[in-house]
């Protein structure tokens, strides 16, 4: 029996909310939570006939009205640009960054509840914003650590499974194995073989994502402790938050670590739904496959090289100029070095988003997390150089929209400082924080009874045709 197995995670928070006088006008509207209005699955309850009443009026207003043009390219090009999915909880702005219903990452470092003031925000108390839209009081983050903590026990079998594997198997393949096997509990498959009513199908999808987003960090850290610690488990600590008791069974305990993991939980939870790993889980969630079975499939597309690996890829690719060039490495050399890298037919990891058109705001907060707790540090300081060197040279090469950072190109770089070096596994972090963003959504997709997704698809032939018959 593995020690910690049926330890909780998570603990009482030893937080406080620090609220601004004021918010931007941008988010106003959101509601700063009484106490008295502890249980998360109330809360929803109160607010899902209301948004369903919503959805009902936009469709019936404005079903048929244009939301833009498809064009060859959109459709040649991974619909990059194409409006096509409803996602409630975070939208992406081309020049703004990540907005997590309505509020900014600068706003939510500012509003959300830390455990001490000016701290990074807990990712509990981003749970219930993307959930209900409104920023909670210390005591409901205190009342959702405790209902996670209840969900965290983690059964045998799945360590059972993840240890049938290999160790050398990459992080993410055991990873996705784990969350495969805890699809057993499946509380929303056990009521749709007992025929519930299609208006309730939401109650177990919540069921099951709260007891995912709870278990997650357990198996994670049960991963990491059996590839790169010879198996030996260390037990969740109750007196600490869900980032800070991550990073605990992970096997580090420095005080900016733990805040560290909070950050990182938070700002990689949720980036729209238009990203391979959250597009993948509503898609596979359409079909009415349950929150475990959906989210596996997410971490399977996060674990692609142009997704989720890309913060593995950073970290190599920058130990990989120091390896060549040294610590202390002139801007001429990083020049030189991100050339060769351009020529030889690579690109250079970090740099360049889908969506953005600016520097990545996930990217900022971990260099003022930086410039706060490791300014001295050499890697930090070879990332400060390569943001002030790439951007230019990828103007210069022409083909690039975006040539500025994002969140890849940092995080590495800061889990490395604190002892987590081990790039390969870094992939699984991010996937313990996507869950809380998707898990968050798929309640809104059954809440709100969002169709099977089905779009068109066409024929090089047919696209030729059509192209030259509209063209004509």
């Amino acid at each position: 029996m593995v020690f910690f197995r049926s330890v909780s995670l998570l603990s009482k928070l030893r937080t406080r909310v620090t609220q601004p006088s004021s918010l931007n006008n941008s988010v106003r509207w959101l509601q700063i939570q009484s106490s008295s209005d502890l249980d998360l699955h109330s809360q929803l309850k109160e607010l899902i006939p209301e948004q369903q009443e919503r959805l009902k009026k936009i469709k019936s207003d404005y079903g048929k009205v244009q939301l833009g043009n498809i064009t060859a390219d959109m459709v040649i090009g991974g619909m990059r640009g194409m409006t096509g999915l409803l996602w409630e909880t975070s939208l992406l702005d081309p020049d703004e960054g990540i907005r997590f219903r309505g509020l900014s990452i600068p706003e939510c470092q500012k509003v959300l509840p830390a455990v001490q003031p000016g701290g990074e925000p807990l990712p509990e108390s981003l749970l219930w914003l993307l959930l209900t839209g409104k920023v909670p009081s210390k005591e409901q983050v205190d009342a959702l650590s405790k209902e996670l903590r209840s969900r965290a026990a983690v059964p045998d079998y799945v360590y059972n499974a993840i240890d049938a594997l290999p160790v050398s198997a990459h992080p993410m393949t055991q990873f996705t194995t784990g969350v495969m096997a805890l699809q057993v509990q499946s509380e929303f498959q056990k009521a749709y073989e007992k025929g519930i009513s299609k208006a309730k199908y939401w109650e177990p999808t919540y069921e099951d994502s709260l007891n995912l987003i709870a278990q997650l960090p357990v198996v994670a850290a049960y991963i990491y402790r059996r590839i790169y610690k010879e198996g030996k488990i260390i037990p969740a600590d109750a007196s600490l938050d869900y980032g800070a008791n991550f990073s605990h069974m992970l096997g580090f305990d420095d005080p900016k670590m733990l805040e560290l993991m909070r950050l990182y939980v938070t700002i990689h939870s949720d980036h729209e739904g238009g990203n391979v790993s959250a597009h993948t889980a509503h898609l596979v969630a359409s079909a009415l496959s349950d929150p475990y079975l959906s989210f596996a499939a997410a971490l399977n597309g996060l674990a692609g090289p142009l997704h989720g690996l890309a913060n593995q890829e950073v970290l190599l690719w920058i130990k990989s100029v120091v390896g060549e060039c040294g610590e202390n490495v002139s801007k001429d050399q990083l020049k030189d070095y991100i050339w060769k890298t351009l020529n030889s037919g690579k690109v250079v990891p970090g740099y360049g988003h889908g969506v953005l058109r600016k520097t990545d705001p996930r990217y900022t907060c971990q260099r003022e997390f930086a410039l706060k707790h490791l300014p001295e540090d050499p890697l930090f300081k070879l990332v400060s150089n390569l943001y002030e060197v790439v951007p230019p040279i990828l103007l210069e090469l022409g083909k690039v929209k975006n040539p500025w950072p994002n969140v890849d190109a940092h995080s590495g770089v800061l889990l490395n400082y604190f002892g987590l070096t081990e790039a390969r596994y870094y992939t699984v972090l991010f996937g313990v924080s996507r869950s809380i963003g998707i898990c968050s959504q798929l309640i809104w997709d059954r809440a709100l009874g969002l169709p099977l997704e089905r779009p068109k698809s066409v024929t090089m032939e047919w696209l030729e045709n059509h192209c030259k018959k509209v063209s004509a």
